[in-house]
């Protein structure tokens, strides 16, 4: 999968991370409010090779929800073709997640596996509508299935009436393959602008109402635009019509260097406040304000050495 693609949909689970809630009740069929709290997990696991060097993979996510009862969940995002080597990985993944977090208890080892699913950004006819884990133990067999989520299948009104937000910047697979007609075709591009501005128009009714916030709503906008410039590389019209109307062109989003700056001066603020207090060491407001003892003493016009 292109890296801009998985980096589009890591940005979103790291930056806007509630984006996730209406695509997991969606997927797994649960009744998340959205105020849960979600934490995430490392996604680097290495998984062991015989007679071989540990294999380093990286998952998209792992992150457990904080509802009635902590559920583990492992999402991954792609858009290649189906081989069935992707459920190899996914296995891979699963087992190393619930390995890492194994408890042993007199001699006793308990795993717990991830709730796992894929979004596929494209479908193909060999695009299943899930995957499945048969596992065969000297105890029993085991078997669970991996829900798969087709974005291409969801319209405009889908992903708006279901809150599912963070397709937005993937919405433009569903239009791939009218790239060639797009981009030889003006009347044909206006009318993809056109539903560009249609997404436009009713993320700015969200903020308005409250439903999303300002930088939310511009990462979207950004990821879109950057996902909409690698995909139609070949097409100049379409990246020129629609992607410059999305205003992106880098995962390191305006939106997010936006809310760094305001974390900073946050942080500044509030090591200032304690340096006029006069009451606490310099290395005791570094830690409680974020910032580094240089900074720290940046502020307080001691020299840095």
């Amino acid at each position: 999968m292109a890296n801009i693609y998985d980096g589009a949909f890591r940005t979103i689970l790291n930056d806007c991370r509630k984006l996730i809630i209406p695509v997991i009740n969606e997927i797994f069929g649960e009744t998340y409010t959205g105020e849960e709290e979600i934490r995430f997990f490392p996604n680097e696991h290495f998984i062991d090779q015989q007679d071989e060097a540990d294999k380093e993979r990286i998952t998209d996510t792992n992150f457990t929800v904080f509802g009635k009862t902590p559920k583990k969940y492992h999402v991954e995002c792609e858009s290649s073709l189906p081989d069935g080597k992707i459920t190899i990985r996914l296995f891979e993944y699963d087992a190393q997640i619930a390995l890492d977090e194994g408890e042993v208890t007199e001699e006793t080892l308990t795993v717990t596996f991830p709730n796992t699913a894929v979004l596929y950004l494209r479908t193909y006819k060999k695009t299943p509508d899930k995957m499945k884990y048969v596992i065969v133990t000297p105890g029993g067999t085991v078997q669970y299935d991996v829900p798969i989520m087709k974005v291409q299948t969801y319209s405009l009104d889908d992903i708006f009436e279901k809150d599912l937000l963070m397709l937005i910047p993937f919405y433009i697979f569903s239009h791939e393959k009218g790239f060639p007609e797009y981009n030889s075709n003006e009347e044909k591009l206006a009318e993809l602008k056109a539903e560009y501005r249609e997404i436009l128009a009713r993320l700015d009714g969200l903020e308005q109402q409250g439903v999303i916030g300002a930088f939310d709503k511009r990462t979207l906008i950004d990821l879109s635009g950057d996902v909409i410039h690698e995909i139609a590389q070949k097409y100049q019209n379409v990246q020129k019509g629609v992607g410059d109307m999305m205003r992106g062109a880098l995962i390191e989003t305006s939106a997010r260097r936006l809310k760094n700056e305001a974390e900073k001066e946050t942080k500044r603020n509030t090591a200032l406040r304690m340096l006029k207090r006069g009451k606490l060491a310099i290395e005791d407001i570094a830690e409680y304000s974020g910032l580094s003892v240089a900074e720290v003493e940046q502020l307080a016009g001691l020299p840095t050495v």
